[in-house]
């Protein structure tokens, strides 16, 4: 009777592991460390799509990414907690006496056209105000709700669109699979990475507990993907200063991965705060942006002066729709994605439900953002080996295609719930008030998963490195 159990783990892990090969192969790993994983745990978040799967598997490709810097050689240098890693995809804060803020702006949300379905995401003011200006109503749900019944979806996405706003369809799998976004999107690897110009000679080497320990990361990026990329390096020891422009904020996740790092506050479009960008570039390791494609071009920031000012640079990307296809310009976040790619559909066909289902957690972002950790660290890898610098870029479409191209699961036991035991015991002292953490969901052989700062709030820091 034990052996069913059993052959659903090795099922299981088999699953996990398989999202790791392919994420690891796309970076160029040996595929000799694959040999090095484990994982540990039970339970799987309710959903049409393997996303506890996807959550072990995209962690354990970055602690092998850690192992191999560290040259962590023990037979299995990486184990993931499957059940701690689909935790880690939603929040990992618990607050003690205080409350998260609200992670949704009153407005934003999935609305029923004339025709279909139909997502507005408004967290962020701007993006809230294009969608009302088309729309020609108030800040009122009840309003808003009428107003988008009167339009077809798909009008109403290019409309708010073209306004600068953020919207999309909710499209089933086999629409986004022939839409022109979605075939340029299959067509694209995982990872795009490339070697870039001669690195500058440096003493720098891992420490064995602490393998980032020594290494600069300049992070432009916002909710919530590039986030986590960062917190992930932050985890290892890497000195990550967060860049964000005057009056951004993004309350509803702050606190969950601010975890960490530093937050300054630079406006990139003024002489003064670029010129001291461009000095924190200089004397970066690493850069990560999730800006849109092009974004810093405008900004006399492109690839090739970005390599001109640092030499050596790993520079790391990511984008909502991609790079190739009409849409690669387009604002997006996770649940736009989900709309438009077919998950939430076909979460609706699979629950039956009356409305959009989407992942149980932001499943793109995350996967993206340990895809992106990863690249960084393969990077720094590269430059120590080889002596060059080191470019990537993904997706968080390409994610979803990741997850999708996986069997959807049969329903299985979710994870149990969270309990005391499975948080810090030490508290963290946050901007906002005491919290516990929850316990990280990776083991890398001979190094410590662990995080010398409390999280912060945006622009609490100056624009400076710490000493070496």
């Amino acid at each position: 009777m034990d052996d069913a159990p059993q052959s659903d783990s090795i099922r299981l892990d088999a699953q996990a592991l398989s999202f790791t090969r392919d994420i690891w192969a796309s970076l160029g790993g040996d595929p000799v460390w694959l040999s090095k994983v484990g994982f540990s745990g039970h339970g799987d978040l309710l959903s049409a799509f393997a996303v506890s799967d996807l959550a072990a598997g995209s962690i354990a490709a970055a602690g092998l990414a850690i192992a191999e810097l560290a040259s962590a050689h023990d037979s299995k240098a990486v184990t993931v907690d499957r059940r701690l890693a689909s935790f880690w995809y939603g929040m990992s804060l618990r607050p003690e006496g205080w409350s998260m803020p609200a992670p949704w702006d009153p407005i934003a949300g999935d609305y029923a056209a004339s025709d279909g379905w139909i997502r507005l995401h408004t967290n962020a003011p701007h993006h809230r105000d294009a969608a009302l200006r088309v729309l020609g109503t108030q800040a009122d749900k009840v309003a808003v709700t009428a107003a988008v019944a009167r339009w077809r979806a798909d009008d109403l996405e290019a409309a708010v669109v073209a306004q600068g706003g953020c919207a999309a369809t909710m499209r089933d799998l086999a629409a986004w699979a022939d839409h022109p976004n979605g075939r340029a999107v299959a067509a694209e690897p995982l990872v795009w990475r490339d070697d870039g110009d001669a690195a500058p000679p440096t003493d720098w080497s891992p420490a064995p507990d602490r393998p980032l320990a020594g290494v600069r990361v300049l992070d432009l990026t916002r909710v919530l993907a590039g986030p986590v990329a960062t917190r992930f390096l932050a985890g290892f020891g890497a000195d990550v200063l967060r860049i964000d422009p005057p009056g951004w904020d993004e309350p509803g996740v702050i606190p969950s991965v601010t975890l960490g790092k530093r937050c300054a506050r630079l406006d990139l479009k003024q002489a003064n705060d670029m010129r001291v960008f461009k000095d924190l570039l200089a004397e970066a390791d690493v850069l990560v942006h999730g800006y849109r494609p092009d974004a810093l071009a405008g900004l006399g920031l492109d690839a090739a002066a970005r390599r001109a000012c640092r030499p050596g640079l790993v520079d790391v990307s990511h984008d909502a729709y991609g790079w190739t296809g009409p849409w690669h310009g387009r604002r997006g976040f996770d649940s736009l994605l989900q709309m438009s790619s077919g998950t939430a559909a076909e979460g609706m066909r699979r629950f039956g439900t009356d409305r959009p289902k989407p992942l149980p957690v932001q499943a793109l972002d995350h996967a993206t953002g340990y895809i992106v950790a990863a690249a960084a660290i393969r990077g720094l890898t590269r430059r120590r080996v080889a002596g060059v610098g080191f470019s990537a870029r993904t997706s968080l479409a390409r994610a979803a295609e990741l997850l999708m191209a996986v069997p959807t699961p049969e329903p299985r036991d979710e994870p149990a719930p969270l309990e005391a035991a499975d948080f810090e015991e030490a508290i963290e002292a946050t901007a906002w008030g005491p919290g516990r953490r929850l316990k990280p969901p990776l083991t890398v052989a001979g190094t410590s998963m662990r995080w010398d700062r409390p999280a912060c709030e945006l622009g609490s820091s100056e624009a400076v490195w710490l000493p070496r």
